[in-house]
């Protein structure tokens, strides 16, 4: 189980909510995808495979038990208490402290913050909570509005990860990004220096 993690919600600010994801959120984010499945599935793998709320029950099933292990934090994020995507820290590694941020949005809220926003206080849960000292951001290579995400929050790019994810039927490559706990403690929480309105 995660350690010292029994936090429901993240208060981002006064309009952005993240909530760990449960069953009811099953027909929103089904909704979600539903309206936007074009959009989301130039990047994501998993869009296709979303069908029904049963199909995104059991996969809230899956983060539910994921969660307990203490491998998985996945939340919903709310924007003015409207379901807008997801983000969590997936594969999280106990032995070794780190774990991998991942997010999507629906087109609609695209562009005014809320990402951003929602990573740091995430990025800050991470290293003070749940005690990790490294977090990843991988996306590919041509995904240039996550990799900004990446470097507006002080991510450093390690290098490319060859064909390692299978998008749409082909095989494509990843940019790897990560952050220290170090780094991140260095720049004040980032509090300072990520622009408030930049970006997703």
């Amino acid at each position: 189980m995660l350690v010292n993690s029994p936090h429901s919600t993240i208060k981002v600010d006064n309009k952005i909510v993240l909530e760990i994801i449960v069953q009811e959120h099953a027909e929103p984010l089904l909704n979600l995808v539903n309206a936007n499945r074009q959009y989301l599935r130039e990047w994501l793998p998993w869009v296709d495979n979303m069908q029904s709320v049963d199909d995104f029950k059991a996969y809230i099933s899956r983060c539910k038990s994921l969660h307990e292990e203490g491998s998985d934090y996945g939340l919903v994020i709310r924007m003015n208490n409207e379901v807008a995507g997801r983000v969590g820290i997936h594969y999280i590694n106990r032995q070794n402290s780190c774990g991998a941020i991942g997010y999507w949005l629906g087109e609609a809220f695209a562009g005014k913050g809320i990402i951003t926003k929602s990573c740091e206080a995430l990025i800050k849960h991470g290293f003070t909570v749940l005690q990790l000292n490294r977090i990843e951001i991988k996306c590919g290579t041509g995904n240039y509005k996550s990799a900004a995400i990446a470097e507006r929050l002080h991510f450093k790019k390690e290098g490319v990860l060859r064909q390692a994810e299978f998008v749409n039927g082909k095989f494509i490559d990843l940019s790897l990004y990560s952050l220290l706990k170090e780094e991140w403690s260095n720049k004040g929480e980032m509090n300072n220096t990520v622009h408030e309105n930049g970006g997703e």
